[in-house]
């Protein structure tokens, strides 16, 4: 299982990003691209960090 949680988070971070640019095509309001756009950073952060070894 430990290998799961960091591909579903840079997936997750994928399909944030995705949507962050339909939603900048789409005319959104910037705080809502923002938003989204933030959510995927960390997510993708999340991910790479789980993946870094313990020290």
């Amino acid at each position: 299982m430990g290998g799961v949680i960091p591909i579903a988070l840079l997936g997750l971070a994928g399909v944030l990003v995705g949507g962050a640019i339909s939603l900048h095509r789409q005319g959104s309001s910037k705080v809502t691209v923002a938003v989204i756009a933030v959510l995927a950073a960390v997510a993708a952060a999340a991910g790479v960090l789980w993946l870094l070894p313990e020290s």
